[in-house]
């Protein structure tokens, strides 16, 4: 048997794997999709997916934690785009802030706007950027958090960012990415640049 035949029946197999795993997976709902670890690109995923939910014609709700600048290439970019509802709600990263009050009142202020995007059918994918930190450092209970994330329209996607995210949260999601740091142009001195790293 030559190799491309050995290819070609490799593929064929896997192609029958495939359209096995296809033809099983009818459920037709909303997902809740978890970006976590310490690797660059969590957020950056997430507003890949914004871009693929606008593309389809979806609503999409953007709630920034953490996060306290208004700058990003991001939220200049989306925040022009017809569908799209952007609030940064963040008082900015914690090592900055050092306001445990402060941080924990901005996530509880955030949280009410988040509140009211889970309940709105209209709103086809909402992203909760940083979240995990408003749970890891107990700015809100994790209980009536995971309950209104289950409790959302059926056909509403939820993209939770942040490291740490608690084995709570993991356990509900639906699709979980630990995105693992493996080099990073800053440990190296390279200075954080606009459109790679805001």
């Amino acid at each position: 048997m030559s190799q491309e035949q050995r290819h070609q029946k490799r593929m064929q197999k896997k192609k029958e794997v495939i359209d096995q795993k296809i033809a099983a997976a009818q459920e037709a709902r909303g997902v809740l999709l978890v970006n976590t670890g310490t690797g660059k690109g969590k957020s950056s995923a997430a507003f890949g997916l914004v871009a693929r939910a606008l593309g389809h014609g979806l609503k999409v709700a953007v709630v920034q934690f953490v996060k306290g600048r208004s700058d990003t290439g991001e939220e200049a970019f989306f925040r022009a785009q017809p569908g799209v509802s952007w609030q940064v709600c963040g008082a900015g990263f914690t090592w900055e802030s050092q306001d445990e009050g402060r941080d924990k009142a901005a996530a509880e202020a955030a949280w009410e706007i988040v509140r009211r995007h889970l309940e709105d059918p209209a709103i086809g994918l909402v992203l909760l950027d940083e979240f995990t930190y408003a749970l890891k450092y107990r700015w809100l209970e994790i209980e009536p958090v995971l309950a209104a994330f289950a409790a959302r329209p059926a056909q509403q996607h939820l993209v939770v960012t942040g490291r740490g995210a608690p084995p709570e949260l993991i356990a509900l999601a639906d699709t979980v990415t630990e995105m693992t740091l493996v080099k990073h142009a800053f440990a190296a001195g390279i200075a954080a640049m606009p459109g790679m790293e805001w």
